[in-house]
């Protein structure tokens, strides 16, 4: 399964360029929390988690009774993070996108939960782990945030 991100430097008409992999990996290992995107019979269905990234993948907890956990697994996911400075109209954008998976063994869970443990903020039981592989990365800065990631990315 490949991986892919974007090349692109130039600037758009709209003030935005593209992140290149790296940007993308870094931006998204700095988060903790997160919007998870799946398709259902009712519609798109976004839901926000807490996660962390386990090489080349994002981990996260869900209960076994939402939306997620009642999922057919494996499921097509979309997962987001993003960082917005509504003052200065800036910031950036990184879409994971691949096919899920729910973490069943015993051994990975226990490696999860002593060094990577993605800690969920809202009540309730989220004993489910699932890790989203992505075969596609993208992102996208905007605004007077282009600065930095022009002087990273070069």
């Amino acid at each position: 399964m490949g991986r892919t991100g974007s090349a692109q430097y130039g600037l758009a008409g709209n003030g935005s360029h593209e992140l290149h992999l790296r940007e993308c990996v870094e931006l998204l290992a700095s988060g903790t929390v997160g919007r998870v995107a799946i398709g259902t019979p009712r519609g798109p269905h976004i839901v926000p988690v807490n996660y962390v990234v386990d090489r080349e993948s994002v981990v996260f907890r869900t209960s076994p009774y939402g939306v997620l956990g009642r999922s057919a697994w494996p499921c097509r996911l979309a997962f987001e993070v993003d960082e917005i400075d509504p003052a200065s109209s800036s910031g950036w954008s990184v879409v994971a996108n691949g096919l899920a998976e729910r973490l069943d063994d015993p051994v990975e869970i226990g490696t999860l939960r002593a060094f990577r443990d993605p800690q969920p903020w809202a009540d309730g039981i989220r004993r489910m782990y699932v890790r989203l592989p992505w075969d596609s990365l993208t992102g996208r800065r905007v605004g007077a945030a282009l600065g930095r990631g022009r002087a990273e990315g070069s």
